[in-house]
């Protein structure tokens, strides 16, 4: 009679390696923690601090609607008048920091009246455009 048992090929003993990847996982953020704070590259600087806050206006935001409508801000200006209207807010600004245009419009609306508020900008003296779609 045998007393011993025994092991059959596919009775290995398995080592768990939850614990060991829990240490892996651990160390892996330490470094990538460390590796972010000590950057040999940095310099600081102090910022200049103020007493009061100055923001000036950087851009004036045109919008239209798929019906048409067209906006300045919040104000509703005739399309046949954007020019003119464009041109007496951005006469309105210093010289040295003209106005940049943002047009919102909305997917509906053709694109030949884009490029053309895009040119009454321009010839208005907006500092450059940028064109927002609005898919609503």
């Amino acid at each position: 009679m045998s007393l011993r048992k025994r092991y059959k090929a596919d009775d290995h003993e398995q080592v768990d390696m939850g614990p060991l990847n829990d240490i892996l996982f651990i160390l892996m953020f330490f470094f990538l923690i460390i590796s972010t704070l000590a950057n040999p590259n940095i310099i600081k600087l102090t910022n200049p601090k103020s007493k009061t806050e100055t923001k000036a206006k950087q851009s004036l935001v045109v919008s239209i609607r798929k019906d048409g409508t067209t906006y300045i801000g919040q104000q509703q200006v005739k399309f046949d008048s954007l020019t003119a209207e464009l041109t007496r807010r951005i006469s309105k600004t210093d010289t040295a920091n003209k106005q940049m245009v943002v047009i919102n419009a909305d997917t509906a609306v053709s694109i030949n009246k884009i490029v053309e508020i895009m040119r009454d900008a321009r010839k208005a003296g907006a500092a450059g455009t940028s064109l927002s779609v609005d898919p609503n």
